[in-house]
């Protein structure tokens, strides 16, 4: 099957610094489209606040009501990680780690039909999220963190994680509901 984009899109924003700070645009949707072919539009922001040792994910929802997401770290350090779900995808359960953080504000663009999660390696991070479609409680659906086939290195004592208790019940990749 043929799939729009075939990974995640690692995103390296051209950051304009002096000794009075700095200046970048984290979205322009002419250079997202001109630059990286990212047509999506999106109708939705998100942030939120974690201590660390917070895993978030992973995360995703079912057609029709799927989401493609551009993330980025405002304040702190975070292991982004996205799972290819996709069925008829080539890289189907591939793990794709990324560190994202507000050193380097590089910003990732994860397609529909991957699962996401991230977790906080500094002591709080401020993680801000695009969608292109609004958030919908009967699609959306998940796998757990610690899934034996995926086999994520968090880079996280287990005594340090902590999810939700929703999180925590998550199914393993083979038992997911998945994208065809």
């Amino acid at each position: 099957m043929n799939y729009k984009y075939e990974a995640p899109i690692l995103i390296e924003p051209l950051i304009h610094g002096d000794q009075r700070g700095y200046f970048f645009e984290p979205y322009n949707r002419e250079t997202f489209r001109n630059k990286w072919n990212i047509e999506e539009d999106f109708v939705q922001d998100n942030e939120s606040f974690s201590r660390r040792g917070v895993l978030r994910g992973l995360h995703y929802q079912m057609e029709p009501k799927a989401q493609a997401k551009l993330v980025r770290v405002v304040l702190g350090e975070v292991l982004d990680v996205v799972v290819d779900i996709r069925k008829g995808s080539q890289h189907f359960g591939k793990v794709y780690v990324y560190v994202l953080d507000d050193k380097k504000r590089d910003m990732l663009f994860i397609p529909r039909g991957f699962a996401h999660g991230f977790a906080v390696l500094s002591e709080t991070a401020i993680f801000q999220y695009k969608v292109d479609n609004f958030y919908s409680k009967a699609d959306e659906r998940g796998i757990i963190y610690n899934d034996p086939q995926l086999n994520i290195d968090w880079r996280l004592a287990a005594t340090e994680i902590q999810i939700s208790e929703k999180d925590r019940v998550l199914p393993s990749l083979s038992d997911a509901a998945l994208f065809i």
